[in-house]
């Protein structure tokens, strides 16, 4: 069973750049047909789909945020990374990891001064 671990700050301050990673056991980024998924809910709104990376390192991003984030990979760690540039309170969500029904427990991101 695959495992995934989200790290990263829980305070950014607005205008910063968030960075959040995913280490993932159980199994390798790099096995076909895995994608690797970052899925974000803001306070009372539902899950954002942000974007994703293929086990073939191909990232493929939501159209709304496609000119503030970057996917990137890690395969000698196992881990996959999230970039989200020019944060503002909008962007305060619980952001998870997630791969086909396995996620990640998710992390709190606030955007605050």
């Amino acid at each position: 069973q695959v495992q995934l671990q989200e790290s990263g700050p829980g305070l950014v301050k607005p205008s910063q750049t968030l960075s959040l990673t995913c280490t993932v056991s159980g199994g390798s980024i790099t096995t076909n047909g895995y994608y690797w998924s970052w899925i974000r809910q803001a306070p009372g709104k539902g899950l954002e789909w942000m974007g994703r990376i293929g086990y073939e390192g191909i990232s493929v991003y939501s159209p709304s945020l496609k000119s503030r984030i970057s996917i990137s990979r890690d395969t000698s760690k196992n881990q996959f990374s999230l970039q989200l540039t020019a944060m503002t309170p909008e962007d305060t969500a619980v952001y998870y990891c997630k791969a086909g029904s396995n996620w990640g427990q998710g992390t709190q991101v606030t955007v605050s001064s």
